[in-house]
């Protein structure tokens, strides 16, 4: 059984293993609220995930351990299990869905471990471990249903207590719903009083979706930039916590996680996944009910792929309104390209790519189009910009 005390002798375990990760005063990301980041994205492998894995493997018997492991992932779990085995001196051989990031692949490479690849999402990947233990008989480490992950994870909500006494409220992402369950578990049985909330991305609301039907449900696809919470069916153990001790499950969308990450590059330094945002999104954008309380988002994890951050650094420009394009159809003459660029300056916009294109089979025969990314500051500046430009004649074609 899960209890208070498992949580206290993961925490004890863990303590010469894991970093007790620093709880950050964050006061930009929601003026109307008192909000700090507990940064799990700085923990070692990047992610609260070792803390599950390890306790868990710690917790294996010689036979289990001599047997080897096998785990199932979208990429975090991995490491997490990786650098377990090796610290413990077991093999293991860990499943990841052939779309999960580059980075996260090599890393669990990295720290010792055997990959297989499985084409699909985290659900295929946890069939292939299974088939892969039944036949070679390793040892599964479930990556959320399992009570010694989840007590792992619990070891968080301890740390925040500790870290920060009055807390009201703790905002934590769900995806199989072992973090959540670990965090929500250990806080309420210390003071009820603190409200929980989790995040799943809207493209994925598989626990959200469960405790909304009273049943665990399986979603019939999942599709999110968060690839560590893209999950299509909850746990049991996962689906029981939330429903007892879990006070709301919001969504958010993609854009909303993609201007999250973007505030705490800017604001913070600091480097999120997109799971590992999705609780600064929900404070950021008003999914939870935290107005003049003290509340702590939980940053789940740090490991985003470069290639997919230079895209999301775009999404969360538009999405925040610092950046915009604009489509003008002109007249083909002399100086009217200098005086759309003059209105632009004057206003402070900053241009960053223009495309001149003529001879389009929908404009005047003597007319052309102009297409322009600026550089803007928010969505007031993008609405004057484009207000001084139709006041001066200019046709904005949506």
């Amino acid at each position: 059984m899960l209890t208070l005390d498992k949580v206290y002798h993961a925490s004890y375990v863990l303590k010469d293993v894991i970093r007790q990760t620093d709880l950050i005063y964050a006061p930009k990301i929601n003026s109307e609220c008192e909000v700090y980041l507990k940064t799990e994205n700085l923990q070692i492998t990047g992610s609260f995930k070792v803390r599950g894995a390890y306790y868990k493997i710690s917790q294996l018997s010689d036979d289990e351990k001599a047997r080897g492991v096998i785990a199932c992932s979208a990429g975090n779990h991995a490491q997490g299990v990786a650098l377990a085995a090796a610290k413990n001196g077991i093999k293991s051989l860990i499943c990841l869905p052939d779309g999960a990031p580059i980075s996260k692949v090599e890393a669990t490479k990295g720290y010792g471990a055997d990959v297989c690849l499985v084409e699909g999402v985290y659900d295929d990947a946890y069939n292939k471990a299974i088939e892969l233990r039944d036949e070679k008989g390793y040892t599964f480490i479930h990556p959320f249903d399992d009570e010694n992950v989840i007590a792992g994870q619990g070891t968080i909500g301890l740390e925040i207590l500790e870290q920060l006494a009055d807390v009201d409220a703790i905002v934590v992402p769900v995806g199989g719903g072992g973090l959540i369950s670990g965090v929500a578990f250990a806080v309420k049985h210390l003071n009820p009083s603190v409200k929980v909330y989790g995040v799943q991305a809207s493209g994925a609301p598989s626990m959200a979706v469960s405790l909304e039907k009273g049943e665990i449900q399986c979603l019939d696809s999942v599709s999110t930039i968060a690839d560590g919470i893209k999950v299509k069916e909850p746990g049991e153990h996962t689906f029981e916590c939330c429903r007892e001790y879990v006070d709301e499950i919001v969504t958010v969308t993609d854009d909303e996680i993609s201007s999250a990450i973007l505030a705490l590059i800017e604001q913070h330094k600091l480097i999120s996944e997109g799971a590992g945002a999705v609780s600064v999104a929900a404070v950021m954008f008003g999914k939870v009910p935290v107005k003049g309380k003290k509340v702590v988002c939980l940053v789940s994890g740090g490991n985003i792929d470069v290639t997919i951050l230079s895209r999301v650094i775009k999404r969360g420009l538009l999405k925040s309104g610092r950046s915009d394009s604009i489509n003008i159809e002109l007249m083909d003459k002399p100086g009217q390209l200098r005086d759309v660029s003059r209105i632009i300056a004057d206003l402070g916009g900053n241009v960053v790519a223009i495309h001149h294109e003529r001879a389009s089979e929908n404009s005047d025969i003597i007319g052309c189009y102009l297409r322009i990314v600026l550089e803007t500051r928010n969505f007031e500046h993008k609405i004057a910009i484009r207000k001084a430009l139709a006041d001066a004649g200019f046709s904005i074609v949506e």
